[in-house]
């Protein structure tokens, strides 16, 4: 297999992925690029990417936590709202027959 070389800002903007999402599982998973890798660069670049990808300061431990609350929440609320779309556009189509 072919071993990939990817671009310091590419590894630099995969680790603020990862911060960003608060998981480096779903950030490989989005880029198609091992957890490992993630792991390796947010080792080698972690430090540097707050300085490079944003003027704020890094998040305090409850507000990281609460952070990851309210995605986790968003991605349950967009499931239902999902969900909730594909019905109503089901039972609008019951009409039509």
């Amino acid at each position: 297999m072919k071993n990939k070389t990817y671009t310091k800002e590419f590894k630099q903007q995969a680790v603020e992925l990862a911060e960003s999402l608060g998981s480096r599982k779903e950030a490989s998973r989005q880029l198609g690029v091992s957890d490992a890798s993630i792991h390796n660069w947010a080792a080698k670049f972690g430090s540097q990417t707050s300085k490079v990808g944003s003027a704020s300061a890094p998040l305090s431990a409850t507000d990281a936590e609460e952070l990851k609350r309210l995605r986790r929440e968003n991605a349950d609320l967009k499931k239902v709202n999902h969900i909730l779309k594909s019905a109503a556009a089901f039972f609008s189509q019951d009409h039509l027959k």
